[in-house]
């Protein structure tokens, strides 16, 4: 528990560009996590569910700065 709240606190303080930097990161590894298992490779099955659950982390808080900070882009 302390270790989400820690992360958690630490996301928020990213800026959304490296927000969106992680997302992608986190996607890439998980679809070759997922490809090694398919195959049987994988060495940390526990990972992928990690690895869901950074990702979702993430989206949360970009979703949260959209909230608290909607782009005007487009809007007159």
């Amino acid at each position: 528990m302390v270790r989400y709240m820690k992360k958690m606190k630490e996301l928020r303080g990213i800026s959304r560009e490296e927000l969106k930097k992680r997302v992608y990161e986190a996607k890439l590894e998980l679809s070759k996590e997922l490809g090694a298992s398919e195959i049987g490779t994988v060495k940390n099955p526990g990972r992928i569910r990690a690895l869901r659950r950074d990702i979702a982390r993430i989206l949360t808080i970009q979703r949260e700065v959209e909230k608290i900070n909607p782009k005007t882009e487009g809007k007159r």
